[in-house]
């Protein structure tokens, strides 16, 4: 008979439970305030009268010791991503501490003037060392520039845009591709000059009008309503043109009740972010419109003023009225172009694709 051994010794006891160690959530705030804190006391005590070098060195110090913080408790990967994040969050603080200051800056010297007066009056009969006047003149102006510009470079870029995306291909398409993306970069002085040089002197028109000033912004605006309208059909997705497609729809119907329907939210941004744009370009303005101080509602006839154009001339009377004159208008451009956006943001949102639950 064998006897059966039963081995009745313990259990190995069960690996504890694989765990690292983590910083808390309050980490980098406390590691910002301490670099804030240091930086400060460098700044002050080196006698660096600049507060923007102190902040530079407090954002040394913050980065430096988020990863050297971090390496110690979590190691250097997460060190490394600690300070990724670091510089993400710094260049940010960057990009909008200027801005912060451009408005602050624009709000506080412009706001003085800024009233009924100042936007329903013209500078006709007013002294440059006086008080008073304003920008209506100036506003009828960059409405009417504008609006012109408009009308002609959305939809020669809308079209253009079209082509490329759906009908390009070739030798064509490649070089309108080459002639948009050189036109992005063409300096605002160049086209005022080119219509200065087709506008007067080929064509031997008048001297100056807001219409001439309004061809030179639709040379501007239009490389920037093609690209964004291009990126924005690309966005469709194929499955839309072949359905389409598939049930016999023509591809001219398809992009006009298929394709354009989807991105018109995005086309309409592109269009306004073009706008916006052009709205403060002063020199083709100075070239081909001269600039006014009567109000003056025919864009096709004579001197017409713009806020841009009016900004940079009354800076350039220099003294204190006119100063506070510019500051106010510049103020008024802000506003202008922050409504464009709001409404672009306001079209997109609205045209955006409605997904059904």
């Amino acid at each position: 008979m064998t006897d059966t051994v039963i081995d009745t010794a313990p259990a190995p006891a069960a690996s504890p439970r694989l765990a690292s160690r983590r910083l808390p959530r309050w980490t980098p705030l406390a590691i910002a305030a301490g670099a804030v804190a240091v930086g400060c006391g460098i700044g002050a005590g080196a006698g660096l009268s600049s507060h923007i070098q102190w902040g530079l060195i407090a954002l040394i110090l913050f980065v430096a010791g988020s990863y050297a913080i971090t390496a110690r408790v979590e190691g250097r990967r997460q060190a490394k991503d600690r300070v990724a994040t670091s510089l993400v969050w710094a260049c940010f603080i960057l990009a909008v501490v200027p801005l912060y200051s451009l408005v602050e800056t624009t709000v506080s010297k412009g706001a003085g003037v800024l009233d009924g007066t100042f936007l329903t009056h013209s500078m006709n009969n007013v002294l440059t060392l006086d008080a008073g006047g304003g920008v209506y003149h100036a506003i009828i102006g960059t409405l009417e520039q504008v609006g012109i510009a408009t009308v002609i470079a959305a939809p020669i870029g809308i079209f253009t845009a079209i082509y490329l995306v759906e009908y390009g291909r070739g030798n064509l398409a490649k070089w309108v591709t080459f002639f948009v993306d050189v036109m992005t970069g063409v300096p605002s002085i160049v086209a005022g000059l080119f219509i200065l040089s087709v506008w007067f002197v080929v064509m031997g028109k008048a001297p100056a009008s807001g219409f001439a000033g309004s061809l030179a912004l639709a040379i501007l605006m239009m490389p920037v309503v093609v690209r964004s309208t291009e990126e924005m059909l690309k966005l469709v997705p194929n499955e839309l043109r072949e359905a389409s497609l598939a049930l016999g729809v023509p591809k001219w119907r398809t992009i006009t009740k298929v394709v354009v329907p989807t991105a018109i939210g995005g086309i309409s941004t592109g269009v306004m972010l073009a706008i916006a744009r052009i709205a403060g370009e002063s020199a083709p303005i100075a070239l081909l419109v001269f600039g006014s101080n009567l109000i003056n509602t025919n864009p096709f006839s004579g001197p017409q003023s713009s806020l841009p154009y009016f900004i940079y001339q009354q800076y350039g009377n220099g003294n204190d009225p006119s100063y506070a004159r510019a500051w106010g208008a510049a103020l008024v451009l802000i506003a202008f172009v922050m409504i464009l956006n709001l409404v672009a943001r306001g079209i997109a949102r609205w045209k955006a694709p409605k997904t059904g639950r």
